[in-house]
């Protein structure tokens, strides 16, 4: 296709059509769904990171990204959240999304992101630019009963059993309603918690963002000095799904679990976005606590050197270990690289030498790298085809450096 322009959509641009192509490539949706959107993509409009696709002026695709901030290894770094990629459907299967893509991926370079994550709705467009599977954003859920009483802290004098949730909860602890007006503060909880606990994977979104999350309806949100719990009603109100319960000690985590166990006379289930080694199945008495649905998205390396230097490395490693990279798409991140890891911070830096790699080295493209940076084991890259060479040594010293399950709690 020659005759496609692409470009930022601008004020003038028609957004019903943006919502009419919506509609068209992933169905209807209800209206405050649509206000929603509107709302959320005249700030992407505004910051000129919404590119649209048009024929003859007709819009035919777009592709979006929102500013946002990842946590690895328990330290926050810039990243690019894309969303809103759509093709309509009868321009499908023509190239076109690949194109729409590479310029997208232009322009997130181009500020200055060093990864974007997306969640696919189909793989191999993403996967020939660069991105990987990264991790999953894991669905879980509990019978509320179990959480009347929770374990109380084990003690070698003492027999474990299980006691009433107020009185294994310290009164020091403080929890009350968020507003609004508490967005900073919440961004900084949900910051704290994230770097307490060393996640790899979520978010934290801008303070705009957060305070009208804050203002739902539907939303009921606690604030603790560390710690942060929103949930809502569902299941014609039969049940509770947490949106988001993080905390950064384990006062605080009871003290939390101790507000949505409040409900446990009233609602059948607890739902909830967590962590996959959350607490809680520790927690409870019985093996109640299921993974019922696990959502995967998809990393890219965009700058690979500030990648690393941005990202958390165990704090207690020291290691110097050689790569071979090759990305098409982003030639600056090819060639014989040397990564240093010491004191919880990494650099990459580029290798003397000719082309060739020993056969010590372990050798990747762009989709095997965004899988080892998010903690995917060499091992498994290996049989996947996504690295080559390497030794035990080497391999064993990479899966310790990146150690850390993937994760997204959040939509975007």
């Amino acid at each position: 296709m020659t005759d496609v322009e692409i470009r930022p959509l601008g004020p003038d641009d028609d957004m019903d059509a943006q919502v009419d192509l919506g509609q068209r490539a992933y169905g209807a949706a209800t209206p405050a769904v649509w206000a929603d959107w509107r709302e959320r993509a005249a700030a992407l409009v505004s910051d000129g990171a919404f590119l649209g696709a048009f024929v003859a002026g007709r819009p035919v695709g777009a592709a979006a990204f929102h500013d946002m901030r990842q946590w690895w290894h328990g330290k926050p770094m810039p990243m690019a959240g894309v969303s809103s990629v759509k093709i309509a459907p009868e321009f499908r299967g023509r190239g076109l999304g690949r194109r729409l893509m590479t310029e997208l991926l232009n322009l997130i370079a181009a500020r200055g992101y060093p990864v974007s994550a997306l969640y696919p709705a189909t793989m191999p467009v993403y996967r020939s630019l660069g991105w990987e599977l990264a991790g999953g954003r894991y669905q879980m859920a509990v019978p509320s009963r179990e959480l009347r009483a929770l374990l109380a802290p084990d003690d070698a004098a003492t027999p474990v059993d299980a006691t009433p949730l107020a009185t294994a909860t310290s009164d020091a602890v403080e929890v009350r309603r968020a507003t609004p007006g508490d967005a900073a503060a919440v961004t900084a909880v949900i910051g704290e918690a994230h770097a307490a606990t060393h996640a790899s994977g979520p978010l934290t979104w801008n303070n705009t963002e957060v305070e009208g999350w804050l203002a739902r309806d539907d939303l009921y949100t606690y604030l603790a000095a560390d710690g942060f719990l929103a949930y809502r009603w569902h299941n014609d109100d039969r049940d509770l799904h947490v949106d988001r319960l993080v905390a950064a000690s384990p006062a605080t985590y009871r003290a939390l679990w101790s507000v949505v166990a409040s409900h446990s006379s009233t609602a059948g289930t607890v739902h909830g976005r967590f962590a996959p080694d959350d607490p809680l199945p520790w927690l409870v008495r019985e093996r109640d606590v299921a993974i019922t649905k696990r959502s995967m998205w998809m990393l890219r390396v965009v700058d690979a050197p500030a990648a690393i230097a941005a990202r958390g490395f165990p704090p207690a490693m020291s290691c110097s270990v050689p790569l071979v990279v090759t990305d098409a798409i982003r030639p600056s991140n090819s060639g014989r690289w040397e990564l240093t890891v010491a004191d919880g911070q990494g650099a990459l830096t580029m290798s003397a030498g000719g082309p060739g790699a020993a056969p010590s080295t372990l050798t990747m493209g762009a989709r095997g790298f965004a899988a080892l940076y998010a903690g995917t084991p060499v091992a498994a890259l290996k049989f996947a085809g996504l690295a080559a060479g390497g030794s035990p040594w080497t391999d064993a010293v990479l899966d310790a450096a990146f150690a850390g399950t993937g994760y997204l709690l959040d939509d975007f």
